[in-house]
């Protein structure tokens, strides 16, 4: 089986395979008319600014904007429970041929938001919604916004610029290409805070590139730039416009076979 088909999350699930399909305890849900371009948004509980909104254009492209652009879109809990949801969404969602992720603003995303998580008086409840696994499920919340990327059946293009760092290259590992602008600024920085990059670099980032450089990137926890993620593997294309080069791309694939996009 291809990656696509074939993946494990965590070392808590080595071995666990699946394809790329909906997860049985996701309620189906009719498929959407894409006769127009149109948005949804998955709000915040703490602020009226949607952190993630989700726009269906005519040909089948959805394109997903991380909308948290003051903090460079950096992950607190909201931001998990919004990429999480548009990403079941679209998975359940059989107009969807193509995605592309970007962020708003300045950056892709910087990574974990460490102050919002662990804020005193959130940090121990937040903790146990990002971490715990519900029964049957492969993945907890904290992985799922890099895993989930891979159930949806459409092809994911993730769309990189400014920084994409620690949970934020990790959001775009899980997408099945990256396109990103020369000068972006990627690492797994996990190294830093003295834990591992077990959103899904772990396991995706092995994929990509040779085990050494994996561990290399991991243990190091060093930033590198666009031009070097080319060399290593790490993206597929380079462009000054990254999101204008996802949508293309996207809307190339969307105007080919749903069933052979699905079956690669």
């Amino acid at each position: 089986a291809s990656p696509r088909q074939q993946h494990r999350i965590g070392p808590t699930t080595r071995g666990v395979h699946h394809a790329r399909a909906k997860d049985t305890h996701m309620l189906r849900r009719p498929a959407r008319d894409l006769t127009r371009t149109f948005t949804r948004t998955f709000a915040s509980s703490s602020s009226s600014a949607p952190r993630v909104s989700i726009e269906r254009a005519a040909d089948g492209v959805a394109t997903v904007t991380l909308g948290r652009p003051e903090k460079l879109n950096s992950l607190d809990i909201d931001m998990f429970r919004a990429i999480r949801s548009a990403a079941v969404e679209l998975a359940e969602d059989k107009g969807v041929r193509a995605v592309v992720v970007h962020g708003s603003g300045r950056a892709f995303c910087a990574g974990l938001d460490v102050k919002s998580i662990n804020h005193p008086l959130h940090a121990r409840a937040n903790g146990r919604e990002l971490l715990d696994r519900p029964d049957g499920a492969i993945s907890n919340l904290a992985q799922d916004v890099c895993y989930l990327w891979r159930r949806v059946p459409a092809p994911v293009i993730a769309a990189t610029h400014g920084v994409c760092l620690g949970g934020g290259f990790q959001i775009a590992l899980g997408a099945d290409m990256r396109i990103a602008t020369p000068g972006c600024k990627f690492s797994l920085m996990e190294a830093k805070w003295g834990i591992i990059p077990d959103m899904g670099a772990t396991v995706v980032l092995p994929e990509l590139v040779p085990k050494d450089v994996a561990t290399e990137l991991i243990m190091t926890g060093r930033i590198f730039d666009g031009e070097e993620a080319l060399r290593l593997g790490l993206v597929t294309r380079l462009a000054e416009e990254p999101l204008a080069e996802a949508r293309r791309l996207a809307s190339e694939i969307a105007a080919r076979s749903p069933d052979s996009t699905a079956a690669v």
